[in-house]
């Protein structure tokens, strides 16, 4: 899967052909939720620490959602878009950013519809920016305060591993780096602590 420098991949949990409610009227139609809102995930775990991030409820208050498509695998042709082809729907709603799109326009657009109703393809990825997030150091805890832009969504044969995420990794090192740096320093002052208390007692 393609990356682009500076925007993020974090995997949906489940993509699926619906019944009832469908936001538009064909028989090729799919939705789900790119993201729930204040409901914490893992995005790395090292040394035995957990990593989490949380997308904040509000986001994607004022993000740019014009022209979002949806592909496979974030590369190749596009099945559905947002804008003047009106088979994409990016919908923010209380649980969550919400997906529908219509797949009747192509063949590959109809081809990938099969294959999501055989339950072959379950997942997707959706890629955006981030403008503004925080840190909880004691929790481990990112919080996405505000996406700038969301590109797209795309169903995945395997849903991105956000340890290879590029983006994603480089902030997280800069976090694991500071943390051990934090961590060694209070060790250092810690052991001169120590050491300075056997001098004393052994001056006694």
């Amino acid at each position: 899967m393609p990356k682009v420098q500076n925007r993020e991949y974090r995997a949906m949990p489940l993509l699926a052909p619906a019944t009832n409610n469908r936001r538009f009227d064909t028989d090729f139609y799919v939705e789900g939720f790119a993201t729930t809102f204040d409901d914490p995930y893992v995005l790395y775990e090292y040394d035995g620490i957990q990593y989490k991030e949380i997308i904040d409820r509000h986001a994607l208050d004022g993000a740019d959602l014009s022209d979002v498509i949806m592909q496979y695998d974030h590369c190749g042709r596009v099945f559905a878009r947002t804008g003047r082809s009106n088979t994409l729907l990016i919908e923010p709603q209380e649980r969550g950013l919400f997906m529908a799109a219509d797949l009747s326009k192509t063949e590959q657009a109809r081809s990938m519809h099969e294959d999501i109703a055989a339950g072959l393809v379950t997942k997707m990825s959706w890629a955006f920016t981030v403008q503004e997030d925080s840190y909880d150091r004691e929790t481990h805890t990112r919080r996405i305060l505000k996406i700038k832009k969301v590109y797209d969504v795309s169903a995945v044969s395997f849903p991105a591993n956000p340890s290879t995420d590029i983006s994603a990794r480089s902030w997280l090192d800069g976090v694991i780096e500071a943390e051990q740096q934090e961590r060694l320093a209070a060790q250092a002052v810690a052991r001169r602590k120590q050491i300075i208390r056997i001098l004393l007692e052994a001056r006694r």
